[in-house]
């Protein structure tokens, strides 16, 4: 797996790093690792987002080099933190993709226990772990590559956005044996959380969305579900201030006796993405029943249905979930 990939990078000289339409601090961090591992190797690397670094993620420096233009002369394409290719469909509806995706290697790093629905013939450099920094890693040390301080930082500022810290249930040994190795390379713990502290800051305006939020949480099935709809005219007038799903998602799995949150956005065109986050390991199993995936206790999926059908079919998901998860445990 992992000579394949390295293969592959060695014969290119200009590599575009691709994010989905999604982009988190992992997928971000992760990217710009790349950036500086192999601009060390001398690539011309660039950085591609068919969507804007949402402004939650600017405490990660060098966001503002992910550009939104697809560059079709580049020899090598890297897809970072997706294996799938509905959260790529932007990516493909742009002029060109798809016939370039058809006629280069294609490497795809991934750290998610979804099986990958990608449509295209591509190289899989696969782990399950809590970051696709994670995946990069142990692909850099089999390479026997040199890891700069910035490089170190970048992998372990995805490492922490992933995995909210390294706390989530998910964290294993080998997650601190990488975390302090970044760390005896250059990366700093305390640097990457102000920086993240920094960002976090809501103005007045965002703190009374946040209350609107909280006031308007929904609970079904004796209180273990819980979810919050933000429908297109709030996405539009808050998202570029703080994202909705971010804002109020964790929150949701701090209610008592909630076993699975879910934030519902939906858009004019029937669109409808959800943001599953929970305390059991359920998130992947529902995000699946809508052709989602994810995480155990992180998840998502987007479809195109009705808001209240969908709503039925998530309650029934996820009694269906926790009672298969109860009957296991």
């Amino acid at each position: 797996m992992f000579d394949s990939a390295i293969t592959l990078i060695d014969a290119a000289k200009k590599i575009i790093v691709i994010q989905a339409e999604n982009p988190d601090g992992d997928s971000l961090g992760s990217a710009l690792a790349i950036e500086e591992l192999l601009g060390d190797r001398g690539k011309d690397v660039l950085l591609y987002c068919p969507v804007e670094t949402p402004k939650y993620l600017r405490y990660i420096s060098g966001w503002d080099r992910v550009i939104t233009t697809f560059d079709t002369t580049a020899d090598l394409a890297i897809i970072v933190d997706t294996s799938a290719d509905i959260l790529l469909s932007k990516v493909l509806e742009t002029r060109g993709v798809r016939h370039y995706f058809d006629t280069h290697p294609i490497l795809v790093f991934d750290h998610h226990t979804t099986e990958g629905t990608l449509s295209f013939t591509h190289t899989n450099v696969h782990e399950i772990a809590i970051s696709t920094s994670e995946v990069l890693f142990h692909l850099v040390k089999h390479a026997q590559w040199e890891i700069n301080p910035m490089a170190a930082r970048h992998m372990l500022e995805a490492q922490l956005s992933d995995s909210l810290g390294l706390t989530v249930q998910t964290v294993t040994a080998e997650s601190y044996r990488i975390a302090a190795e970044l760390t005896d390379l250059g990366a700093k713990v305390s640097q990457i959380e102000e920086a993240r502290r920094e960002f976090m800051k809501k103005s007045p305006e965002i703190l009374r969305y946040k209350g609107e939020l909280i006031n308007r949480i929904e609970y079904y099935l004796e209180g273990k579900l819980a979810i919050v709809h933000v429908p297109f005219e709030e996405i539009e007038l808050y998202s570029d201030k703080y994202n909705p799903g971010a804002l109020i998602g964790d929150e949701l799995r701090l209610v008592e006796n909630v076993e699975l949150s879910c934030v519902i956005k939906t858009y004019p065109d029937g669109k409808l993405t959800a943001r599953l986050r929970s305390n059991s390991p359920i998130s992947e199993t529902v995000a699946g029943y809508f052709g989602g995936g994810g995480h155990p206790y992180a998840a998502g999926f987007r479809i195109y249905e009705d808001y209240e059908a969908t709503c039925r079919e998530l309650l029934a998901a996820t009694d269906k979930a926790l009672k298969a998860h109860y009957e296991v445990t």
